[in-house]
């Protein structure tokens, strides 16, 4: 059986961090979307594309490993621990999850409708979905 990315809607993301002590939420935007756009309450960023060059971050899997076993804490997360990806819009978070599944985790989840959702009719965002649209806490630096 070939594992694959899960999704799950904001809310359920949110429960999922609420229930499961050793899931990780990482925040896969670029470093200023994080930034200044605001991110997650306890969201860790590893970027999945960044500045300036705009290519697929070629550490990123091995970025995520530093997070999940060095960076929090070996007794707590592992390979096995649930890994939560959240983008803008869903789309990056989704790839970033595939890479991380060819690379030998378990349990990866995309965030459906991202930390900001779509465009709706007027070009805005965070106005029809989104972690932020649902309420769901978040900061920003």
């Amino acid at each position: 059986m070939t594992t694959k990315v899960k999704t799950l809607i904001p809310a359920q993301a949110w429960k999922l961090l609420e229930d499961e002590p050793r899931a990780v939420l990482i925040d896969v935007r670029s470093s200023m979307e994080y930034l200044f756009v605001g991110h997650p309450r306890g969201s860790v960023h590893v970027a999945w594309i960044d500045e300036p060059e705009w290519v697929v971050n070629p550490h990123f899997v091995t970025e995520v490993r530093k997070v999940m076993l060095g960076g929090i804490g070996v007794e707590e997360h592992d390979r096995d621990a649930p890994v939560l990806l959240i983008c803008r819009s869903g789309k990056r978070s989704l790839e970033a999850g595939k890479s991380l599944i060819e690379n030998g985790f378990k349990e990866v989840y995309n965030i459906a409708e991202g930390f900001e959702g779509e465009l709706d009719e007027l070009h805005h965002r965070s106005t029809t979905g989104g972690w932020r649209f649902h309420g769901l806490p978040w900061e920003q630096c």
